[in-house]
């Protein structure tokens, strides 16, 4: 359990946080690039660490992301006219450019100089992989995007999904981290014989043996968590999950392909959860997996209700269980135990969103009692917080801000010989090298 203290340092991540300054030295996947398709096309409301901004696409398609508030008299950037290579707030006729420049005064007198003193609240921003980043950090010149394998694949090899959810960053972050929780929350009602190739998925040991041991060890991109259970006489079955910093869980692969979960912060009571995978498609996928279609290479919903969906500032890529609706919970469904929804009688996203928002907006870790497979969850919050003080005490950045190599590694599901440490034996697998073409996609 930690002290309110100790909580607050993890949880609070608003502008002059400990670590939401740690935030800042990273770049934020924040948007999907669809949801800025045309140029000169409706701007969007984006809020990140706690700031309310407007996304754009300019006139020549660049992506800019602003300060909501024009700096002449506070009105929002989100009614004004997207034109000219820049937004124009409506109230006056101001006028800026991507880069927070303002470009005209249309109504200040032709003498005044004033439109030389005036910025816009700006971020750096990039494009990759089908996603918008941001970059918010106190440098002149941004560190390089992470090299997250599955975003650096051409188009068409990559799947990218987004959903929000209603509580903080870090609880819904944990969810990720904790890979003995699939066992039941997802699969408690299957039974291993359903699963017919374990060579596959090897995920019929995980419902064969339903507890875990956990093996943690720290790394120079955050942490790495083993959890491990008996498979045949003479192997075990590993689940190899990584933390990286700051906000990123790499699951264990269980369909051959490589990913990333990144829990981004809006505030302390609201996150965006990316899903990002490769997606090779001459590979089929193994019975049971319940995506959602892809089209054109992307996916661009997962569980959302796009009916729902709004232009506020948390109305976007809204699920369609909430806690409005109990998550859409099926007690006959929960009872008869059928099909993956019949453990918790929850359909899709709304598990793990049911779980972590039902803690509450922001947890009181006080109240927990942590067993041993929380082992993993225990060192990531350790690690968070050792590097958010560091960085305030005495300015050391964490490795991984300005070595984009450290994401390259990937998650493991497979089967290692009783008594081997699957962590260390399974590094080749862990460190695969992109391909040529990969490499140079990225």
């Amino acid at each position: 359990m930690l002290s309110k203290e100790e909580n607050e340092l993890l949880t609070q991540t608003g502008p002059g946080t400990i670590m939401g300054d740690l935030m800042r030295e990273y770049w934020m996947p924040a948007m999907m690039s669809v949801e800025l398709q045309n140029p000169d096309g409706q701007q969007v409301r984006l809020k990140l660490l706690g700031e309310d901004l407007i996304a754009f696409r300019d006139t020549n398609g660049k992506v800019g992301v602003i300060g909501n508030s024009c700096p002449h008299r506070g009105a929002s950037m989100f009614y004004a006219r997207n034109e000219e290579c820049g937004l124009r707030c409506v109230y006056h006729g101001w006028h800026f450019a991507a880069d927070g420049t303002c470009l005209d005064m249309p109504s200040e007198p032709p003498e005044s100089r004033f439109i030389d003193k005036v910025r816009a609240i700006s971020y750096k921003v990039e494009e990759r992989g089908g996603l918008i980043w941001v970059y918010m950090g106190p440098r002149q010149e941004a560190p390089p995007l992470p090299s997250l394998v599955a975003n650096m694949m051409p188009e068409g090899q990559y799947t990218v999904s987004g959903y929000y959810s209603e509580c903080n960053w870090m609880q819904s972050l944990e969810g990720d981290y904790d890979t003995s929780h699939v066992s039941f929350l997802h699969n408690g009602a299957r039974e291993p014989e359903e699963i017919p190739d374990p060579d596959v998925t090897f995920e019929r040991y995980a419902l064969k043996t339903r507890w875990a041991r956990d093996s943690v060890t720290d790394t120079e991109f955050g942490c790495t968590s083993g959890n491990n259970r008996p498979a045949e006489e003479d192997t075990t079955y590993w689940r190899i999950a990584h933390f990286l910093f700051p906000f990123y869980a790499m699951i264990p692969a269980s369909f051959r392909e490589k990913g990333f979960i990144a829990v981004v912060p809006m505030d302390d009571e609201n996150c965006m959860r990316w899903h990002i995978s490769t997606r090779n498609p001459a590979l089929p996928r193994p019975p049971g997996f319940g995506g959602p279609p892809i089209v054109d290479g992307m996916i661009t919903s997962f569980h959302v209700d796009s009916s729902r969906n709004g232009t506020g500032w948390f109305d976007r890529f809204k699920i369609a269980g909430t806690r409005e609706n109990d998550y859409l919970v099926d007690r006959d469904a929960q009872k008869a135990r059928v099909g993956g929804l019949g453990y918790s009688g929850i359909p899709g996203r709304g598990q793990d969103n049911g779980m972590t928002e039902s803690m509450g907006v922001v947890y009181k870790r006080d109240q927990e009692h942590l067993g041993t497979t929380d082992a993993g969850i225990i060192r990531m919050r350790r690690i968070l917080a050792r590097a958010a003080i560091a960085l305030r005490e005495d300015g050391t950045v964490p490795a991984t801000v300005d070595n984009p190599d450290l994401y390259k590694v990937r998650s493991v599901s497979t089967l290692i010989p009783n008594g081997v440490n699957g962590i260390e034996a399974t590094q080749d697998l862990q460190w695969a090298a992109l391909s040529e073409e990969q490499q140079a996609t990225g």
